[in-house]
């Protein structure tokens, strides 16, 4: 039965290949837990192999040969069948409450310098303010004394936001009153390769709706608690990636580093967008950090960019939750973008590593909460930011923790496309990943001796 040697050979080359591919990645990756237990692996399956092999003539060899080649088969075919249980109904639009944006921690942080503000929101909110009252007592992020500031890098992430703040009249802009002639469909294609073209790693483009506005202005003083008007239009979602190697070091401050970076990068062109649509004759706004009257991740989830994860972030299908945001809006309807499952919630569900990882426990672990009318993930934002004001740092943990979180190389395809198929393999994948990457994350106590790359 010499063709039974031929499959038991292949078998060894397809098993050893892809632990081989597993070791190399890790190595370039860093990731030496990983690299070693390859290794292993792999020896292990060339000696099992070989074994084989050489005695696949005995009578008993030859059956559990067949048997197992069997199994071998069953197995990889139920792995490529992609079936999962019915996922429930989106929430009506309709029934979805909008969110205060008031209520946001960032919004109720800069209330320490506005007392009169703060007298008439913990008026209504006084379930907030002994909580809030202590984080108001804590530093900026980046003052001295916390865990980790650096005299010389933790101005540069407070720079980042500085500028975005003093880009805010850069959003909007006159409209030319002499509208293209261009068709919405040639206006959506030329929109998402403009995003592109200058750096966005993804984009996509949505319907809006009410439940994507903020119900109240509340981040600045000016403006406090004015009504945010649900436009009608399209929104353009642009989506760029952060380095994973710097997240790797989160909580420390290499995270808020990258993370204010590519705030900067998703401003830059969100705000050419917008430039780009109004210079067509219609009207555009855009939406970035600190200067928001939408909220990005609904938007990111209906123009098709991902899933909601547990971690309250977008989970992208290439870069997981190791990504920002920003997003301009239209009146002008666009031809809206279509995703794809790739059942990222599914897995979330049965993962929890950024929950288990979470300094302060403000993921939940258990079943999504009903949250504003819907059921969904919300962290307890409380703790979170308390955390943030205590190390210097907007920690990143959760993302870091997310198996999703992995370069963009062919292992890390074949892992995203095997667990797209079904429940089975998302339970086997998250084993091993568990196995080679291990379950919890070391957090260093200092910052690294390299803060940025030279």
């Amino acid at each position: 039965m010499d063709w039974l040697g031929w499959i038991d050979g292949l078998a060894l080359l397809a098993g050893s290949g892809l632990l081989l591919l597993l070791a190399v990645t890790s190595w370039r990756e860093g990731e030496w837990r990983a690299v070693w237990l390859s290794l292993l692996f792999m020896a292990a399956n060339i000696f099992f192999w070989v074994t084989l092999l050489l005695s696949r003539h005995a009578a008993t060899a030859l059956s559990a040969n067949l048997a197992l080649l069997v199994l071998l088969a069953v197995f990889i075919g139920l792995s490529l069948l992609k079936h999962f249980p019915s996922q429930p109904l989106p929430p009506a639009p309709e029934t979805i409450e909008r969110f205060d944006e008031r209520d946001h921690m960032f919004s109720r942080d800069q209330l320490k310098f506005h007392p009169g503000l703060a007298g008439s929101y913990y008026g209504e909110h006084p379930q907030f303010r002994p909580l809030d009252e202590k984080i108001h007592l804590r530093p900026e992020l980046a003052a001295p004394g916390m865990v980790y500031h650096d005299p010389v890098y933790s101005p540069v992430f407070a720079a980042a936001f500085s500028l975005l703040d003093r880009t805010r009249a850069a959003a909007g802009g006159d409209v030319n009153p002499e509208r293209s002639a261009a068709t919405a469909a040639e206006i959506a294609a030329a929109v998402l390769r403009l995003a592109r073209f200058y750096g966005a790693v993804d984009v996509g483009i949505a319907p809006l709706r009410p439940h994507h506005f903020y119900s109240h202005s509340g981040r600045r003083a000016e403006g406090w608690g004015e009504p945010i008007a649900a436009g009608r239009g399209s929104a353009v979602v642009v989506v760029v990636r952060m380095d994973w190697k710097m997240i790797a070091r989160a909580p420390s401050l290499v995270a808020v580093l990258e993370s204010s970076r590519q705030y900067v990068e998703a401003a830059k062109i969100a705000m050419l967008v917008a430039e780009y649509i109004r210079g067509l004759g219609y009207p555009a706004r855009a939406h970035t950090d600190g200067n928001y009257q939408v909220l990005c991740v609904p938007l990111a989830i209906d123009a098709g960019l991902g899933e909601l994860g547990r971690l309250g972030l977008l989970i992208h299908p290439v870069h997981g939750p190791c990504v920002r945001l920003a997003v301009v809006t239209s009146e002008l309807e666009l031809p809206p973008s279509r995703g794809r499952d790739f059942y990222a919630a599914s897995f979330c569900r049965i993962c929890r590593k950024c929950a288990d990882n979470c300094p302060t426990r403000a993921i939940p672990a258990g079943e999504e909460p009903v949250v504003r009318g819907f059921r969904h993930w919300s962290i307890k934002q409380e703790k979170c930011f308390e955390f943030w004001k205590r190390i210097g740092s907007d920690c990143a943990v959760c993302i870091r923790a997310c198996p999703y979180t992995k370069p963009d190389t062919l292992l890390h395809r074949l892992v995203r496309f095997y667990i797209s198929r079904n429940p089975l393999n998302q339970r086997l994948a998250l084993f091993f990943d568990d196995l080679f990457y291990g379950r919890r994350k070391k957090i260093s106590p200092v910052n690294p001796d390299e803060i940025l790359p030279a």
